[in-house]
């Protein structure tokens, strides 16, 4: 971690300010130490870079959640290429001029591929959240990134003062155990006249996922050694790639009509452009968790309404999701 993220930090217990004793460096970077609350009852470590502000009321259920995420993100590690377009249709309208100059929290960074490309797109500060092992890999890929922080904290309890100019969530909302609290929480953290965007999948368009995925990732697929989830993943991901870029995407260019009638048309030809690979991390991805929430318009449009957001914008993705932003006010 950098010296000054301190100076944007907080006890994720009480709120209090939090002070630095390093006790290895690398450079610019605070390799081992610990990070003490004023109110000297609450300390957290940093352990290879990483501060480790993990609250003591984290829920068990997000934990286990995030141990499931944790596994994949260090599997599928790599960063692409496709992700640029990808997480720039996910916040839309949102561009990368808009990032530029700001402060950036990220709530639920696994990996790290969103806040790298934050990062790249001139923003001033990026605080990366993640609650798992994810933040092993987020590290590695953006340790690099002079601009970026990594913190392993819990998304409804982020360690920071009210800071940030830009916030956002990108499929992470949705597997909390209460996802109106983790927005209610990246809200309050953003300075007035600051910016949220999320995006969360919907039930409008998933009724079958709800009907017949959803009871079987609860009772079979989560609770599965999470190797043998990634091979039996394996060729579902790779047979999807296949009727994607073999079926999907040929009729979309050259027979829209009988395109329009294909079962989830929208989304299975948005994925075609993405490497086999990937679409076998989709997959891991739908299974490997104990929670996931397909949430309505109406949801949705209440949480920015309960914030009392201005500028507030919702629109449906590939048919099957939501991705909003909105303005503080306050």
């Amino acid at each position: 971690m950098r010296e000054r993220l301190v100076e944007y930090l907080a006890c994720p217990d009480c709120g209090g300010e939090l002070r630095l004793a390093c006790s290895r460096r690398d450079g610019w970077e605070i390799r081992e130490g610990r990070l003490d609350c004023q109110n000297r009852e609450h300390s957290f470590p940093v352990v290879r870079g990483i501060p480790r502000l993990i609250s003591s009321a984290v829920a068990d259920l997000s934990s286990e959640v995030a141990a499931g995420f944790g596994w994949e993100w260090n599997e599928f590690s790599e960063i692409r290429g496709e992700y640029r377009q990808q997480f720039l249709d996910w916040v839309k309208p949102l561009e990368p001029g808009d990032f530029a100059g700001k402060r950036v929290l990220e709530g639920g960074c696994g990996k790290g591929r969103h806040s790298a490309l934050v990062a790249q797109f001139g923003a001033k500060e990026v605080f990366s959240l993640d609650l798992g092992s994810a933040v092993e890999a987020a590290y590695r890929n953006t340790g690099h990134l002079e601009n970026v922080h990594v913190i392993q904290a819990d998304l409804c309890r982020p360690p920071l003062k009210t800071c940030a100019d830009l916030a956002f969530s990108v499929g992470v909302l949705h597997h909390l155990p209460d996802p109106a609290v983790g927005f209610h929480a990246l809200v309050d953290r953003l300075v007035p006249g600051g910016r949220i965007a999320v995006w969360v999948y919907g039930r409008e368009g998933n009724e079958w996922i709800v009907d017949w995925v959803d009871p079987v990732r609860t009772r079979v697929t989560a609770r599965m050694p999470r190797r043998v989830l990634y091979e039996l993943a394996r060729p579902i991901g790779y047979l999807l790639a296949a009727t994607a870029k073999g079926l999907y995407k040929p009729l979309a260019d050259t027979v829209p009509s009988l395109h329009r009638q294909l079962f989830y048309r929208d989304y299975l030809t948005y994925i075609a452009r993405l490497p086999a690979r990937e679409i076998h991390s989709i997959v891991f991805d739908q299974l490997v968790t104990p929670v996931a929430y397909y949430l309505s318009r109406d949801e949705v449009a209440a949480w920015f309404s309960e914030a009392r957001l201005g500028e507030f914008a919702i629109e449906q993705h590939n048919g099957n999701s939501w991705r909003a932003q909105a303005r503080v006010l306050r």
